[in-house]
């Protein structure tokens, strides 16, 4: 059963990415560390206790659609109802719309929580959150005024249709129509697939964000509108009226996250004798939707690197139970009788510790993110300028490594369990199912990193990744001259893979600079997980300055998994051509 790890939330919190400094500066007004610590635990309390117990429940009965209705499983509809009346939806939502307005550092480490107690359950509030963040920032008053308040509160749940069967990643691809009503609203037309919750009892009505074409709007991306289409249309009192023409015609039969409703949404068929046409309304300008939505995106993608920190940390909790609980062959440092314990064997706890040193790494990135994310809100000029290149730097960071670390802990979750982690009965299989998701949407990992390298890398002209890399290397100089001993060869390590990182980026930013794009896109996955291993291996040395019983887990990391960033780096520099040249032969086959 799932624990939530508030201690080390916390401490990697204040200690690694940032908080404490911000707190103690007063960024956040008079939020203090009793505070943060006191939602902290609740939030523990909440995962551990009422989300928890309701995995396995959801993971087997999944969600059912029926007359275009979809049931939840037993239990998930009254767990979000006790979630909701807790203000766990409204923690980082707007003031004024009833929200807390708490930093969202806070927001992700409960988001953590949530996703580690039940992936499937954590995921839904998610994309309201981002709902409510995007209608914050483009919507006219009269739609903030009338839906804002309970999507904060959770009364409401919000939704986000970009996903057709033509159109995955690439949205010049969208059909799906609106045309003017000619009283302010527009009628939506067309099919929506992968929609998240985009049917469920969870609340009365359900609130979807939905991209669109305009009668006479460009082609391609630059042609891209964002409507808001309610389930139920909504009074001027904010009372619930009429159904609106949309509806689920079916849900997807996934690998994992069984409770998570996965719909195909039904624009302007006539449902149940309405007129044909949803009725919506524009979010934000004519054609300018893609920048509406790509708010909302943003917010998804950090949340979805939350889901990857999730699933390790709870798949780590679950192989260190099962491995000091199996016994199994003899070991040299086992003095009790018979077995021992396969947390004895070196080979399982290499694994362990690799579980263990990944989780917190993905944890550290996606935490000093949301950091950056804050500090960017409460901060002007130069520095917000700053704060917001660092966000948009980690962003890619946080979404591809995470969710890759998440499916890599898992795997190594089921190797722990041996045969019984390839059997349903000790959950571990379920863990590895439901981290495969997270991969691939809000943006597939690939993308995340050609994102990276194509716009993230040029920011600040270039240099605001050399500034970062900078601060990394200072976390290394802080190692060398602590003369600590238990560090053993972490600090030469880290200045040999921030040396192969920085060679990799000047190389990458050439590429560009040079025009040539195929070897910069070649290099883009595994210059991710190069800068991500370097800044995890910082991260990791931070928290052991901080801490001195956090030393073995950080040279573990660095005379163990830190040397693969060199193999990377050449990946990066020399990779493309063969890349290329056999990338010519599968296209032939």
């Amino acid at each position: 059963m799932y624990r939530a790890p508030v201690e080390d939330i916390a401490f990697t919190l204040k200690h690694v990415a940032g908080m404490k400094p911000a707190l103690d500066g007063g960024a956040f007004g008079d939020l203090g560390e009793d505070l943060v610590d006191a939602v902290l635990g609740e939030a523990g309390r909440f995962a551990t206790e009422e989300v928890a117990p309701l995995y396995k429940i959801g993971d087997e009965h999944g969600a059912v659609l029926k007359d275009a209705a979809v049931t939840t499983p037993p239990g998930w509809k009254e767990l979000y109802r006790r979630w909701i009346e807790g203000g766990w939806n409204a923690l980082s939502g707007p003031e004024e719309y009833g929200g807390q307005a708490l930093p969202t550092m806070l927001g992700v480490a409960a988001l953590e929580m949530w996703n580690s107690a039940a992936m499937a359950f954590g995921i839904g509030p998610t994309l309201t959150m981002g709902a409510v963040e995007a209608l914050d920032k483009h919507a006219s008053e009269d739609l903030k005024a009338k839906y804002l308040a309970k999507l904060v509160s959770g009364e409401w749940m919000g939704t986000m249709n970009l996903t057709e069967p033509q159109a995955g990643s690439d949205l010049a691809a969208l059909r799906a129509r609106a045309e003017p009503a000619g009283d302010g609203s527009y009628r939506v037309f067309g099919q929506k697939i992968f929609i998240t919750y985009g049917e469920h009892d969870f609340t009365d009505n359900i609130i979807h964000l939905v991209l669109a074409r305009l009668p006479d709007a460009p082609a391609g991306t630059r042609g891209i509108s964002l409507f808001l289409v309610p389930k139920f249309l909504v009074g001027d009192d904010g009372a619930l009226g009429a159904r609106n023409d949309v509806f689920c015609s079916g849900i997807e039969h996934k690998l994992g996250i069984h409770a998570s409703p996965t719909c195909t949404m039904i624009y302007g068929d006539g449902f149940q004798g309405a007129s044909p046409g949803a009725i919506g309304w524009l979010i934000g300008e004519e054609n300018k939707g893609l920048a509406c939505m790509f708010t909302m995106m943003n917010n998804a993608r950090l949340a979805v690197g939350m889901q990857g920190v999730a699933v390790a940390e709870t798949a780590t909790q679950k192989a260190i139970a099962y491995a000091n609980e199996r016994r199994q062959g003899k070991a040299s440092d086992y003095g009790g009788a018979g077995m021992a314990p396969i947390v004895h064997h070196p080979d399982v706890q290499r694994n362990l510790l690799t579980m263990k040193a990944l989780t917190q790494i993905a944890r550290a990135i996606s935490y000093s993110c949301a950091h950056a994310i804050d500090l960017a809100r409460v901060s002007s000029g130069d520095e917000a300028a700053h704060w917001r290149d660092r966000a948009n730097l980690l962003t890619p960071l946080a979404k591809a490594f995470s969710t890759d670390v998440g499916v890599e802990v898992a795997s190594l979750g089921v190797q722990v369990h041996g045969g019984m982690g390839f059997i349903e009965e000790t959950g571990a299989a379920a863990l590895y199912r439901d981290a495969r998701i997270a991969p691939i949407y809000e943006g597939t990992n690939g993308i995340q990193a050609i994102d990276l390298v194509t716009r993230k890398l040029p920011l600040g002209g270039g240099e605001h990744v050399h500034g970062y890399i900078g601060e990394l290397a200072d976390i290394a100089n802080a190692v060398r001259i602590s003369n600590l001993d238990g560090f053993g060869r972490t600090a030469g390590t880290l200045d040999r893979a921030l040396s192969d990182l920085t060679q990799a980026t000047r190389v990458l930013q050439k590429f560009s600079a040079d025009g040539e794009t195929d070897k910069a896109l070649a290099a883009a996955t595994p210059y991710l997980r190069l800068i991500s291993l370097a800044a995890g291996g910082a991260y990791l040395a931070r928290g052991a300055l901080a801490d001195q019983d956090r030393i073995p887990l950080c040279r573990f990391f660095a005379e163990n998994l830190l040397g693969e960033v060199g193999a990377l780096k050449d990946r990066v520099i020399d990779g493309g051509d063969s890349l290329a040249t056999a990338g010519r032969a599968l296209m032939s086959a």
